[in-house]
């Protein structure tokens, strides 16, 4: 299936897997339907948590639901805009959806925002789209298979130091910018999008990046994929990668990293991203 001026799905993508075609094809089609909003002032609302929701995070959850679950009824579904329910539980594979990840974003007009949908088997990622619809940049990975965009693989970043190292994250972060640029390290602008940070990482745009503990499954899944094939990791404080459908989606501080700078970022992340315990489901105002 080639790339087009009308399709960013790149050529050989039937190479990683099925199900990474049918996330390919949903997220692309949700990300059309969310830029007829985008710029549009939609109507936006405050749900649970203080978040920010606009008509087309629903609308697109709506048609990722529709493509998806018509494609796998037997699959599973966890999305940011759809009432969590025990079933869920029992799947042996399920979709884990963001419909915009970065709504405050994508109703600022910032063009940082993404579409994020993954494939769940037990408790990990094995199949992940992530798209940027306002650049049409589309990032797939399937397990064991690598992560890749139109342009080619994607690869982390081979640095082993802090010294030149490119860190982003939530917004507290900046507050230690001076004490990171003190080790040589430098924190860039922040992104809006959780998932779009880390598959920075993923094609070496930057060498690390950290997510405070309000991310959620949804926030994660596609993005986690897409690093780990990409050569990376990511961890919590006790080396952990994230485990996937349990019960309460939301997930402990993390980082994400090449292997060369995964362990140094572990000890970054208890200095600069103050630990808590996840506190039930929500959607992340500064993850």
């Amino acid at each position: 299936m080639p790339a087009t001026k009308s399709s960013p799905i790149p050529v050989g993508v039937e190479e990683l897997g099925a199900d990474v075609v049918l996330l390919a094809e949903a997220v692309v089609a949700a990300g059309t339907l969310a830029l007829t909003f985008y710029g549009n002032q939609p109507q936006a609302w405050t749900k649970h948590g203080n978040s920010p929701v606009t008509e087309a995070d629903i609308a697109a959850d709506r048609l990722l639901k529709a493509m998806l679950m018509a494609a796998r009824p037997d699959y599973g579904w966890l999305s940011e805009e759809t009432t969590d329910t025990d079933e869920r539980l029992d799947r042996t594979r399920l979709f884990v959806v963001d419909p915009i990840d970065g709504t405050r974003a994508f109703i600022a007009g910032d063009p940082r925002w993404t579409v994020s949908a993954a494939v769940i088997e037990g408790e990990r990622p094995i199949a992940a789209a992530l798209y940027q619809p306002v650049t049409a940049d589309l990032m797939l990975a399937g397990v064991g298979k690598g992560a890749r965009r139109a342009s080619g693989r994607m690869e982390v970043g081979l640095r082993t130091e802090l010294i030149g190292a490119l860190l982003s994250g939530p917004k507290r972060l900046a507050g230690a910018e001076a004490a990171l640029m003190a080790r040589g390290a430098h924190v860039e602008p922040y992104v809006p999008s959780l998932a779009l940070r880390i598959a920075q990482v993923a094609d070496g745009r930057v060498d690390a990046t950290f997510a405070s503990d309000k991310a959620n499954d949804w926030d994660l899944a596609a993005a986690d994929l897409i690093l780990v094939e990409a050569g990376g990791q990511i961890v919590d404080a006790d080396g952990n990668p994230p485990v996937y459908n349990r019960p309460n989606p939301r997930h402990p501080p993390l980082t994400a990293a090449g292997p060369g700078l995964i362990d140094l970022c572990r000890d970054l992340l208890g200095t600069f991203i103050a630990p808590h315990a996840p506190r039930g489901r929500g959607s992340p105002r500064d993850a």
